[in-house]
């Protein structure tokens, strides 16, 4: 069976609350969890973006068996790769093992608060590729002295190691990330279930590798609320990863979306309280190789009546979906 997994959505919950939902996922037999790592969200009517790493500490105490995941952390800008390996190997020490470190080239978005600039994409997976170099060294137990391209290391070494090291994942949108991920990551990430991506990564080394998708719902048992609901606050969601990359602050997105109907939203994202629909928006993701599938409910206010709903309803239908 696919695995089914609950978004904590830093973009659209404060810090108390995301760790309420994650609790409310476990008991209502979510498979895993993941989380956004944003220093600012998509659009103002989201309204939050709490430090992720304070609240998956919070999560990893406050639950038992759910596994947690950055969905993703850019381990090239805002932080230093070699910092990203204490913040993994801690989360995996206050976890019991139940942390998953995913990775990604970043987005202007949230790297930009730094002043570093925003390079160009091949210089991010450059980046990205020794970033993942450094964090793999130092999470064996390595001392780390490394002069690259890109970053430098200094007589680096963490103190506090897990038994075993979080598995580390790569987002994915081309051949090359693919690649990369392929030959360097313990699972692909994706936000599309486009099968190209997966038979590149198996190409590049992947085969038999996790495959993580994720995919945005908005439950109501008013449809036409749902859908203004997912309209005010994902219409930025189908602009793609090349454009959504790019954009620097919440007014782009607003911007790059005004002409986005409310119609156009309700025809890629499911709405309302039909179980078959998300069926059917998940099955894309099962005949592409994808062998789990992070959803995310649209709205920081409707996780409880979304939880119940799931638990009643959703995730006993889609533990019908076979994998291939």
């Amino acid at each position: 069976m696919v695995k089914i997994g609950y978004t904590m959505m830093t973009e659209q919950a404060g810090p108390r609350e995301l760790v309420g939902h994650v609790v409310g996922a476990e008991r209502a037999g979510f498979d895993f969890s993941v989380t956004s790592d944003h220093y600012f969200p998509w659009l103002e009517s989201q309204g939050h973006a709490p430090y992720a790493w304070s609240v998956l500490g919070a999560a990893a105490q406050a639950t038992e068996r759910i596994p947690l995941m950055t969905y993703v952390t850019c381990p090239t800008t805002r932080y230093h790769p070699a910092v990203v390996a204490q913040k993994a190997a801690t989360l995996q020490l206050l976890s019991q093992g139940r942390f998953r470190l995913g990775l990604g080239s970043g987005e202007n978005l949230n790297e930009h608060v730094v002043g570093g600039g925003w390079p160009a994409a091949h210089v991010r997976l450059e980046r990205l590729e020794e970033a993942v170099e450094i964090i793999r060294s130092l999470l064996a137990g390595e001392n780390v002295n490394h002069h690259g391209v890109h970053f430098d290391v200094e007589n680096a070494k963490l103190w506090d190691l897990p038994d075993t090291a979080p598995p580390i994942g790569v987002a994915v949108s081309g051949d090359r990330s693919c690649e990369l991920a392929g030959h360097a990551a313990d699972l692909l990430i994706a936000t599309e279930p486009r099968p190209e991506l997966v038979a590149a990564f198996d190409r590049h080394g992947g085969a038999g590798k996790p495959k993580v998708g994720q995919l945005p719902i908005s439950y109501d048992t008013d449809r036409d609320a749902a859908i203004a609901r997912a309209h005010d606050q994902f219409r930025w969601f189908g602009g793609g990863w090349p454009v959504n990359s790019e954009l620097p602050g919440p007014a782009s997105f607003a911007g790059a979306t005004q002409f986005v109907r409310p119609e156009d939203v309700a025809g890629s994202i499911p709405c309302g309280d039909d179980v078959e629909a998300v069926v059917e928006a998940v099955r894309p993701y099962v005949d592409a190789g994808f062998t789990e599938v992070a959803l995310v409910q649209i709205g920081g206010d409707h996780q409880e009546p979304y939880l119940e709903w799931a638990e009643r309803k959703l995730l006993p239908a889609l533990r019908e979906l076979p994998t291939p």
